[in-house]
């Protein structure tokens, strides 16, 4: 027998659908993802930890889930919305379906409602708090929106994903330490295809203890909610450039931007998905790239800074990428491994390792 389920969000708006996965309820920030493939991956992204993912595409679940495509080995997204569910998937690599998923990592879906409408309200109105409960005669609607009104998002996100012990992915090439915010396995994999010799390390590590691990090059990982509220992180990346060349991803881009002067500002609509173009100022070339952000670096703040913009989101112009003049530091917004969706900006770990070859210390990046 079909389950009732209900998505209330902060506004007062109601959606009312049919459960799948976890019987668990659930309070996250509400979000759009406009990917046709891809929703293994999303889901299990670090950087939607704590996100109800609304998938624009009404159509999930027909490839159902495979051993390859995880982003990292626990899933910590709040919930899945979707307008209709496959649970009969057709994939020769398939191993369970979407709602075995969910329901083995204790997440909660929902099905059957107007994604179409529920992502024009969010167009319109920004990202929302929402909930996702059962919808019974049991359940006091009211009291769930005053407990919804009343529940504060976590800014405890990062401590969330970030690995609690430093561990090595060896290989012969040059050493790199990358600093876990919510890390994606595809920069790992990208690093391993490099044969970069890479230890990974938690957030909380010190600058002191990165430096003795004497790395040719650092990496600021991915990750989820808002820069500012990662505790030390800025301090430590401060004392960190100039000592090795460094690469931003995502949040990891954000942090690098703060640690040199710059500020961040929250988006309207956050950008989540796996075909959002953007334009590289520097070659003029425009890639397709996967993305997962609800904060971006401001660009005014800029001004003063040693920071350059080198990449730009064509859909808002905001900032997608940036160089120090100063230090062999780079940094872009986008997920440059793809996974899910186009793989235009891989050529960019090359750039990060021709960095660390040509590396003596300091030096002016210009490639």
């Amino acid at each position: 027998m079909m389950k009732k389920r209900m998505l209330i969000l902060e506004d007062g708006t109601i959606f009312e659908g049919v459960a799948f996965g976890s019987d668990e309820a659930s309070i996250g920030e509400t979000v759009f993802t406009t990917g046709m493939t891809g929703y293994q991956e999303a889901i299990s992204n670090p950087s939607a930890c704590g996100q109800i993912i609304v998938m624009t595409y009404p159509l999930i679940g027909n490839y159902g889930i495979n051993r390859d495509d995880y982003e990292s080995i626990e899933l910590t997204t709040s919930g899945v919305v979707v307008r209709e569910l496959s649970d009969e998937p057709s994939n020769f690599r398939s191993g369970m379906t979407l709602c075995e998923l969910l329901t083995m990592k204790g997440i909660p879906g929902i099905q059957g409602i107007d994604t179409r409408k529920l992502t024009r309200l969010l167009r319109e109105k920004g990202s929302l708090k929402g909930m996702l409960t059962a919808a019974d005669e049991e359940v006091n609607v009211e009291e769930k929106r005053m407990e919804l009104e009343s529940f504060s998002l976590p800014t405890d996100l990062v401590a969330r994903v970030s690995t609690k012990k430093p561990y090595p992915s060896p290989g012969r090439g040059e050493r790199v330490v990358l600093i876990d915010y919510g890390m994606k396995h595809g920069i790992l994999r990208e690093l391993n295809n490099r044969d970069c010799d890479v230890i990974v390390v938690p957030y909380t590590t010190t600058t002191k203890e990165i430096l003795a691990l004497s790395p040719d090059g650092i990496v600021l990982s991915n990750g989820p909610g808002n820069p500012e509220d990662v505790e030390g992180a800025v301090e430590t990346i401060k004392e960190l450039v100039g000592k090795a060349p460094i690469f931003g991803i995502g949040l990891g881009h954000q942090l690098f931007a703060l640690a040199n002067g710059a500020s961040i500002v929250k988006l309207h609509v956050g950008h989540n998905g796996g075909n959002i173009p953007v334009k590289d100022l520097t070659s003029g070339r425009t890639e397709l790239t996967v993305q997962c952000h609800g904060y971006a670096v401001d660009e005014a703040s800029l001004v003063g800074t040693n920071l350059e913009v080198t990449h730009k989101a064509l859909n808002d112009q905001s900032v997608e990428g940036i160089k120090s003049t100063v230090h062999k530091a780079f940094s872009v917004q986008f997920h440059p491994e793809g996974a899910p969706g186009p793989e235009d900006s891989k050529h960019l770990f090359d750039r990060f390792t021709n960095l660390m070859k040509t590396s003596n210390g300091e030096g002016n990046f210009n490639a």
